[in-house]
């Protein structure tokens, strides 16, 4: 009966076509509106529950992008994370399929999208294997050796459950090999250039090292150059500038504590002290700031670690001491001092620091007490010079009843077209637009360029009677004063006081040179640098440390070590 019914409706289909195409498509018509209502619904629910943020949440199954959702909600200003930071959350264990294991590494870390990501299949001892490495990093030949050496494997030889520690045993020829099963933790050591060994059926990788990075070799610092002494300076490589140190402090108690710092850039952060020595309060400091650092990345190394470390907001004073020098750096982990080495920077970075740090040079220690303790009195000298010449001379030019007699000759005859102050602020611009000048320009002609444009620029100003010749004198003086400061920060800093003591001078004649020498002066006795009087030994007054920063004793006669250091052990020699 139903099959009769059925061929009536066909045959009534086919005799009358159009009628049936238009209630189909009245019913498409009608399907399209429950449709769209459906979906108007959908909408509506969604508004009311909440944003699109919301509705993402509630729809993802995964418990660790839920929590992910939860942290952007409650924290709105924290960087949403990307696909790469999400695949490495959401998978922390190594899967035991090769294919699964190569389905992650394309959302982590790019495969078959950057070129330098890569992934060598083979086949040793009936197990699939893999190697994971960046090219621009591998070292070729610890890799080939490797390669071959699995190579002897026989193809019908079965491997045990524990294949991973077998391959480490027998078959791997590296000296550094390490274990893991953090899918995480594998990916971040291929980043930092080594090469992760995959087995197929085992939830675990080997971390070989073989590296290597592009480098120089050690060279004669820039800023700090010696008469006497090594020439040899940091690199932008770490793992060298660790090298240059442990050559020099054959030490057991010194320690070197690896931290990283940036969530892209995982830069390496390295924490140099002598146990027995260094104050542990002042290592605990350090390494509780570097690690409370949260930022995409330092990718300018020491500088932005410093900034993210170190309050030193917009406070012109250096509060940390760079070096080039690594026996500067071991010199001072005798002492009591950390240092902080950064990956990528030819420097490193020593805490505390004082004032009177700054102004120390290796120059002095490669000579005898005696001359060591005049080259740093002249280098005291021309830093006093630096600051307060120029600015005294203008005070007393404009203010003749303020020159003491023995000064007569302080002053000008005759002022040039442009007044004084505005020669004064040219030239010191002049002098800075030299220096930078210098920097990009290359290095056969930097000598040539600045000699030329140094003489020919300031003769033309005299002699048309735009400036006078003590100007261009002093101005002179005072950048070589600068320039002999040991620390470029620090040298940075005295010129902008300079130029503040010029301007207070110009508007406020004496009260303004007095008080500004005051101001800055109290500012820098409030300072600290990690828990460390700034003006340390002058305020606080320490009558050892003061001698120590007057004289370069005789190293027999400097037996004990600075009590600004608070070390463990206080004594260097015996009694």
């Amino acid at each position: 009966m139903e099959t009769r019914d059925q061929e009536s409706v066909d045959l009534e289909q086919s005799e009358n076509p159009g009628i049936y195409n238009i209630e189909e498509q009245n019913e498409d018509a009608q399907q399209h509106v429950d449709e769209e209502q459906q979906g108007g619904k959908e909408q509506q629910q969604a508004e009311k529950n909440g944003n699109e943020e919301n509705n993402e949440y509630a729809k993802t199954s995964n418990q660790a992008e839920k929590n992910q959702y939860a942290d952007m909600n409650n924290n709105p200003k924290k960087p949403a994370p990307s696909a790469s930071e999400q695949a490495r959350k959401t998978q922390r264990q190594i899967p035991d399929n090769i294919e699964e294991w190569k389905e992650l590494l394309v959302k982590s870390i790019g495969l078959n999208k950057s070129f330098e990501v890569q992934v060598r299949e083979m086949t040793f001892g009936g197990k699939k294997v893999g190697l994971l490495f960046l090219s621009v990093f591998a070292k070729d030949s610890a890799l080939t050796e490797i390669i071959k050496r699995l190579t002897y494997l026989e193809t019908d030889s079965v491997m045990d459950h524990d294949s991973m520690h077998t391959f480490l045993e027998c078959y791997v020829p590296a000296i550094q090999i390490t274990t893991t099963n953090s899918f995480p933790k594998m990916i971040d050591e291929v980043l930092m250039g080594n090469t992760a060994f995959y087995v197929d059926g085992e939830p675990t990788a080997l971390i070989i090292d073989a590296k290597t990075y592009p480098a120089r070799n050690p060279e004669q610092p820039s800023l700090e150059k010696v008469v006497r002494g090594s020439q040899d300076g940091f690199t932008e490589t770490l793992i060298v500038n660790v090298a240059l140190i442990r050559r020099r402090l054959r030490d057991p108690n010194l320690r070197f504590e690896m931290l990283k710092v940036g969530r892209r850039t995982q830069t390496d952060v390295c924490i140099g002290y002598i146990e027995d020595i260094a104050n542990v309060e002042l290592v605990e400091s350090i390494r509780d700031k570097i690690k409370a650092i949260d930022i995409d990345g330092i990718p300018l190394a020491d500088k932005q670690l410093e900034e993210m470390t170190v309050n030193s907001s917009w406070n012109p004073f250096p509060l940390v001491r760079y070096t080039e020098r690594p026996d500067v750096v071991s010199a001072q982990l005798l002492e009591g001092s950390v240092t902080i080495i950064v990956d990528t920077s030819p420097s490193a970075i020593l805490l505390p620091t004082t004032y009177f740090d700054l102004v120390q040079h290796a120059e002095e220690n490669r000579q005898n007490p005696f001359m060591g303790t005049y080259m740093r009195w002249v280098r005291y000298l021309g830093m006093l010079v630096s600051l307060f010449m120029m600015p005294l001379w203008y005070l007393f030019n404009e203010n003749q009843a303020l020159r003491p007699q023995w000064l007569w000759f302080v002053g000008a005859d005759k002022v040039g077209q442009i007044p004084l102050i505005l020669q004064f602020l040219i030239a010191e611009i002049g002098v800075d637009l030299l220096r930078l000048a210098a920097v990009h320009t290359p290095a056969p002609l930097v000598t040539a360029m600045t000699l030329l444009s140094a003489i020919l620029i300031g003769d033309i100003a005299v002699k048309t009677g735009l400036f006078i010749n003590e100007v261009i004198l002093y101005m002179a003086v005072s950048a070589i004063g600068m320039f002999a400061t040991p620390s470029y920060e620090l040298g940075l800093a005295n010129r902008i006081i300079r130029l503040g003591l010029l301007l207070t001078v110009f508007f406020f004649h004496q009260i303004g040179f007095v008080v500004v020498t005051t101001l800055v002066f109290i500012y820098l006795a409030f300072k600290r640098s990690f828990n460390t009087p700034y003006l340390w030994p002058f305020l606080p007054f320490n009558a050892a440390g003061f001698l120590n920063i007057l004289l370069r004793r005789p190293l027999s006669t400097n037996k004990k070590r600075l009590s600004i250091y608070r070390t463990k052990k206080n004594r260097k020699q015996p009694i």
